[in-house]
């Protein structure tokens, strides 16, 4: 299957696509690439934006912070691009934020985050812990029991969610039992261990801050070793249905998931998203990770409509007044903090790898990134379907 994007040699915006095909976290950051890639093609195919074609620069920085600041630096100053789509981890996002406004560009990123971050030069796409963390604490409190057991990567996201989950989670009766942190592409033997340990603590549920390979052998391991989530399940922000198919739905199925968007949410624009990705990327799932960095594009596509210009500071103001109809709902981008305006839900995964949805935000929920209002009691009832 080719996934490169279809290119034009006319005249057109040049843009830079940055994730990496390979590395510990290449799997959603190819999940990433494909929505970008769509989303690129649908505009051009439609003619592109005032009369030019999106002109991706795209370069693979294989999981490395290094790469990843080393070729945003040769997109900017080298390929005379201004406008980048890419990074996935915060620590990747941290290593070319600098860069990023010392050229004075325009960074589109489409991660969930851990938030406590404004930049003029982001636009931030991705959930933020009042649109994923707050409504996860309060369910799993109400449906799964008070004590939690934390385990993450070592590194910023992971951290800063955990320490987030534990405030919230002790703030409303509940109790962490443990916190325990590996490298980010950890060793079998160091996630078994882990494994051991929850069995032995016996927990009501998991919230796991584990990404990539590591989080795939930590689910497959966690049955394996004989703990059944429908007796303590793992929630996560992150395990979504691509993932879910590598490790096996069947091992997968009772775990949780915190996110604005699954491929099972019922809306015209999921429909229409659907139907395009299955013909260009076949029986690959669409997930969270594909979603919003094809909605990102779009999103740019309108901006850049208006202004005509990749001018960052013409851009920023125009995407404050535009919005798309994206798979999972109207998606509109907050002034006040560059931050997308999201409708959070949480599923559970079925036997057959989807993800039912057992609860939504009645109405959209507007970005809070340095968590501002730290209550949720208007989650315990609000938008239960199951």
């Amino acid at each position: 299957m080719n996934t490169s994007p279809v290119l034009s040699n006319e005249p057109g915006w040049r843009i830079g696509v940055l994730f990496s095909r390979a590395g510990a976290t290449a799997a959603t950051e190819t999940e990433h690439f494909y929505g970008t890639v769509l989303a690129i093609e649908e505009i051009n195919a439609a003619g592109g934006v005032a009369g030019g074609l999106l002109d991706p620069v795209v370069y693979d920085p294989k999981c490395d912070v290094d790469e990843f600041r080393r070729l945003a630096t040769r997109m900017l100053q080298e390929d005379d691009v201004t406008v980048i789509f890419g990074c996935s981890t915060s620590s990747s996002r941290k290593a070319v934020l600098p860069v990023i406004e010392r050229n004075n560009a325009l960074l589109w990123y489409c991660s969930i985050y851990e938030g406590f971050e404004y930049s003029p030069n982001i636009i931030y796409t991705g959930a933020v812990p009042n649109q994923n963390s707050m409504q996860l604490a309060a369910w799993l409190l109400r449906h799964c029991g008070r004590r939690l057991f934390l385990v993450g990567a070592d590194y910023i996201y992971p951290r800063e969610s955990n320490r987030i989950m534990r405030d919230m989670v002790e703030h409303n009766g509940g109790e962490i039992v443990e916190e325990l942190y590996l490298p980010i592409d950890a060793d079998p033997s160091a996630l078994a261990a882990v494994v051991d340990e929850i069995k032995a603590v016996e927990p009501d549920v998991v919230f796991s801050t584990l990404v990539g390979r590591s989080a795939r052998a930590f689910y497959q391991l966690y049955r394996e070793r004989g703990i059944d989530p429908a007796h303590i399940p793992i929630a996560s922000l992150t395990m979504t249905e691509g993932e879910t198919r590598m490790i096996g739905s069947e091992l997968c199925s009772g775990h949780i998931l915190s996110s604005s968007y699954v491929n099972t949410v019922d809306y015209d624009g999921n429909r229409r998203f659907l139907e395009a990705w299955r013909a260009r990327f076949g029986d690959q799932p669409a997930s969270m990770w594909s979603e919003m960095a094809y909605n990102q594009v779009h999103l740019f596509a309108r901006a850049l409509a208006r202004t005509r210009s990749l001018n960052t500071a013409k851009l920023v103001e125009a995407v404050h007044e535009v919005d798309f109809d994206s798979p999972e709902g109207v998606l509109r981008i907050d002034r006040e903090n560059n931050h997308a305006i999201l409708t959070p839900r949480i599923a559970v995964c079925q036997p057959d790898g989807s993800f039912k949805v057992v609860w939504e935000s009645r109405q959209p929920v507007r970005p809070d990134p340095y968590l501002t209002a730290y209550g949720f009691a208007e989650f315990w009832l609000d938008g239960e379907t199951a």
